[in-house]
């Protein structure tokens, strides 16, 4: 189980530290509607992020027969990497230069009308429609459903992937529930942050997954 959780530990924190779902989710909370649609898109993020990481390890746990890690697990992992690298490269090359400001999404400026359904909806295509957030899901769930561990081991690992990949979303919905009169100030100083780093965190989180992706691979096929 331990390999199991060490394994995924690196993508599930690459998708908690994600800053698009944190500054939609604290952007709902600022709106009339802020516990409503902040609690259906933690509740949707949460869902879609268990469904994909249990189609993954389900999948790949019922090609994986042998004992030892399948030979196409390291190939599947070296293309992971580099799909991860180039997505860094992507999103390094797209951010906004000095004295630029990124335009928000079409969706952002549309936060104050969302019903809960809406609010779920989006939270569920922010995790499998997003390039960024459905590479680094894949990846840990396929890094669970190829380790050694044994089904009950494995079991374990995907509810802490999501639960840690969904930290993101209920850590803002927690602190707005529980933090009183401070919570607005916390969030905002969180949403101000996040949005000044965004690029800077996802290129960095991409690049050293893909290189950690790529040499394991390489070295694994190698030996």
């Amino acid at each position: 189980m331990g390999e199991a959780i060490g394994s995924m530990l690196a993508s599930a924190v690459g998708i908690a530290i994600s800053p698009l779902p944190l500054i939609a989710v604290i952007l709902m909370l600022s709106t009339p509607k802020g516990k409503a649609n902040g609690t259906a898109f933690t509740a949707g993020w949460t869902a879609t992020l268990a469904a994909v990481t249990t189609v993954v390890v389900l999948a790949g746990s019922n090609i994986d027969t042998g004992a030892d890690k399948p030979t196409w697990s390291y190939w599947l992992k070296l293309a992971l990497g580099v799909l991860f690298l180039l997505l860094g490269a992507k999103q390094w090359h797209g951010h906004p230069r000095e004295g630029q400001v990124a335009e928000p999404p079409k969706w952002m400026r549309a936060i104050d009308t969302f019903t809960p359904a809406k609010s779920a909806g989006l939270a569920a295509a922010l995790v499998a429609a997003n390039p960024k957030n459905l590479v680094l899901a894949v990846g840990g769930a396929v890094t669970i459903s190829t380790s050694t561990a044994s089904a009950g081991g494995k079991a374990v690992a995907a509810v802490l992937m999501v639960l840690i990949g969904s930290l993101c979303t209920l850590l803002p919905l927690g602190v707005y529930l529980l933090g009183g009169q401070r919570s607005a100030k916390v969030l905002g100083e969180w949403k101000a942050w996040m949005s000044f780093h965004n690029s800077a965190i996802m290129t960095v989180v991409l690049v050293v997954l893909g290189a950690k992706y790529v040499g394991d691979a390489v070295s694994a096929l190698s030996g």
